[in-house]
């Protein structure tokens, strides 16, 4: 059943699909602070490993978020690694295991990447499609992205 929620057919679809790009964006994200979660290693293996921890079940909570508001919007949860892989604009490295530096170093990046889209995706909602649900629910997710970066800053100082 289309939701009544007064957004055109037209401006759902288009927060259906900015969602699911960000959904591909933050489940790569999750299997890459997994990957580097489990293959940590060196003098603050332990302090890192669980640093990793926390992140990758805030990752986890906020996708499971984000493919409820889609479905809030009348829309279906993207679910499989080639939907994924299709969609993110995060860029994976298959067989490389840097060291902690390199890996916080990679997880900043990735979380200032999805600030900076995240930031831009908002605009053009609220140009576009009038989306007030959404904009709210992606400010926070934003935000969340913003403090782990924050937090990955400070180690690497």
């Amino acid at each position: 059943m289309k939701p009544e929620i007064g957004i055109t057919e037209k401006n759902l679809h288009q927060s259906i699909e900015m969602l699911s790009v960000i959904l591909a964006d933050e489940m790569t994200l999750y299997i890459k602070t997994r990957k580097f979660h489990w293959n940590v290693s060196g003098e603050s293996f332990m302090e890192l490993h669980k640093l990793f921890q926390g992140q990758y079940t805030e990752l986890e909570e906020n996708i499971d978020l984000i493919a409820e508001r889609i479905s809030k919007l009348g829309g279906k949860a993207i679910g499989t690694m080639k939907e994924y892989a299709k969609l993110t604009r995060l860029k994976e490295a298959p067989g490389k295991y840097p060291p902690q530096t390199e890996m916080m170093n990679e997880l900043l990046s990735d979380h200032e990447l999805i600030i900076k889209e995240v930031r831009d995706d908002i605009e053009k909602m609220d140009d576009k499609n009038k989306d007030a649900g959404t904009i709210d629910f992606l400010t926070g997710v934003m935000q969340a992205h913003e403090t782990t970066a924050w937090i990955l800053r400070r180690y690497l100082k």
